[in-house]
């Protein structure tokens, strides 16, 4: 979401899963992005959208009302996460791409100085996720006989957060007209060759279309609405 240095950003804003309209506390989950994108010096934001075009067009209009340029790039077909990218004109050199369902406390401006600076390809903000396993695993030798049991088993996993820093000349491998998601471009940029950096994020984000996560976010949001719309 930025052609250069800060002020003059491009955000492409991808929506993965369809509820930028949800609330988080009195706010929809869009409006606090785009305030959040603000307050960090992006001042274009392009929204991708399909279905809900004339709704998302009718409440955020122009952008004006929080002082950035919003526009609306129009999917005929579903596309998948990164495949609007592909109609998606002007695009800066350096540009963010963001999903339209996350509730996090991440310096964005931050985020993409870096990203431009190292003169990075493709960078993906992650998080620390726990995944629980309420069974004892077993684990198998290759005759059938248990080598180990697991009982009750904790992972711990770096998630993309649903939040990149894009290279321009990326979106050439992004095909027009064709469902393209975020899985098809990691397989692309890996086997050509193309590094991906990973920037771990300690800080907090929520994945809004998880119930457990919208409970959490909601209840977060309404204790400190400061700390995500900086003050």
């Amino acid at each position: 979401m930025l052609a250069g240095g800060r002020g003059t950003r491009l955000y492409p804003y991808t929506v993965a899963l369809p509820k930028p309209l949800v609330p988080v506390g009195d706010l929809p989950i869009a409006e606090i992005l785009i305030r959040q994108l603000a307050h960090h010096g992006f001042d274009t934001i392009t929204m991708a959208v399909n279905h809900q075009a004339e709704l998302l067009a009718a409440y955020f209009g122009d952008g004006s009302k929080w002082g950035v340029s919003i526009r609306y790039s129009l999917e005929q077909q579903a596309l998948g996460t990164m495949g609007p990218l592909a109609i998606i004109d002007d695009l800066p050199e350096n540009f963010l791409v963001l999903n339209g369902d996350i509730l996090c406390d991440l310096d964005f401006g931050k985020f993409h100085d870096e990203h431009a600076a190292a003169g990075r390809t493709f960078s993906i903000s992650s998080a620390s996720r726990e995944v629980f396993v309420d069974f004892g695993v077993l684990q198998v030798d290759d005759s059938g006989y248990l080598e180990r049991l697991d009982e009750k088993p904790t992972s711990h996993y770096q998630v993309s957060m649903g939040v990149y820093m894009v290279a321009k000349h990326v979106v050439s491998l992004v095909p027009r007209g064709k469902a393209y998601g975020f899985d098809d471009l990691m397989g692309d940029l890996i086997a050509g060759g193309h590094p991906v950096a990973v920037k771990p994020f300690m800080g907090t984000w929520l994945d809004i279309g998880r119930p457990t996560d919208y409970e959490l976010a909601s209840q977060i949001f309404a204790e400190s609405p400061g700390r995500f719309l900086n003050g």
